[in-house]
């Protein structure tokens, strides 16, 4: 979000969002390879989970190469940050509800790592489009943002509107039932619920792509984007050990409708409270005097190089 021109950062949100799925991609096809023809609704093979155990131990060695950022008082100077809130804490919201209680609860083992697989392409090509659309030239920054903040409204009510109408088809007692009838890839009737999961997939990768590209066009200050982003993946994942836990309640979880209900409703009332900083804060370029605006560097730790201020014009023929 820091590292790049003002035109240029949809695009690298877009590859970086990409690559970043190419893993769960790879972790998908891994459990669908090792469960391909467990047709029933057998739980995944012991080897799954040790294949994914160690993706993530290498991931979190890969922990240690990150570079620490230096304070800055964030919410002091930037207190419309407070506005997005909100949005960071439904872009996870909805993980639990799609995974558990959409893929487990409805599809057999090799059927939903099949899922799984075009859930996370279509992040990726969700993350290509939006990417470069949010850099295109033609049109002004300031008509981009509301014009992704209107794509995100529009998409949030024709695919949960979708989900809302395979919700209704069961519940969580239905599930529970002995001999419930889970979907396979050959089963009639699953093209439709499996473009409703693709359609999952692409949603949560343009909401990411939108949100971090909102964060790139309010500052190109590498120090706040850090805090933005830390503001961001925390109150993400607090949102999402919330829903979790919810979930997985053993006395009595939330019915299925609940949980969709909650997701839908916070992703529509989130885009709300943002709307004011489409409107007023993201602007068509970022000044440099406006990003140094209460923070300690100074325009040479920016630009580079020492700018000389002369008093007079014969100071310059000097």
């Amino acid at each position: 979000m820091s590292y790049l021109p003002e035109n240029l950062k949809g695009r690298y949100i877009s590859w970086f969002w990409m690559i970043f799925n190419l893993g769960a991609v790879i972790g998908s096809l891994v459990g669908l390879g090792l469960n391909i023809h467990e047709r029933g609704d057998e739980t995944v093979k012991d080897s799954t989970y040790i294949g994914f155990l160690i993706l993530t131990f290498l991931g979190a060695c890969l922990a240690w190469t990150l570079v620490d950022a230096k304070d800055v008082e964030t919410l002091r100077t930037d207190p419309y940050v407070i506005l997005l809130f909100p949005i960071f804490f439904a872009s996870n919201w909805f993980y639990t509800y799609q995974y558990n209680d959409v893929n487990t609860a409805q599809f057999n083992a090799r059927t939903g790592a099949l899922n799984g697989t075009l859930y996370w392409l279509a992040q990726m090509f969700g993350a290509l489009i939006f990417g470069f659309a949010l850099d295109y030239p033609n049109v002004r920054r300031t008509t981009r943002a509301k014009a992704a903040w209107a794509s995100l409204c529009a998409l949030t009510f024709i695919i949960w509107g979708g989900g809302y109408a395979f919700q209704r088809k069961y519940t969580r007692e239905d599930v529970a039932l002995e001999g419930h009838q889970l979907y396979d890839w050959t089963s009639s009737g699953y093209v439709r619920p499996m473009f409703l999961y693709i359609s999952y997939g692409f949603y949560d990768a343009v909401w990411q792509t939108c949100v971090y590209w909102f964060m790139g066009a309010i500052t190109n200050n590498s120090r706040k984007l850090a805090n933005f982003a830390g503001f961001y993946k925390g109150i993400q994942s607090a949102g999402a050990a919330i829903i979790w836990h919810l979930d997985g309640l053993q006395n009595s979880p939330p019915p299925y409708m609940n949980l969709f209900a909650s997701c839908w409703v916070l992703l529509a009332g989130s885009l709300v409270i943002a709307l004011p900083v489409m409107g007023l804060k993201i602007k068509d370029t970022v000044p440099v005097e406006e990003d140094l605006k209460f923070t300690d560097e100074t325009i040479e730790d920016v630009i580079g190089y020492t700018r000389v201020t002369y008093d007079s014009p014969e100071q310059t023929m000097a």
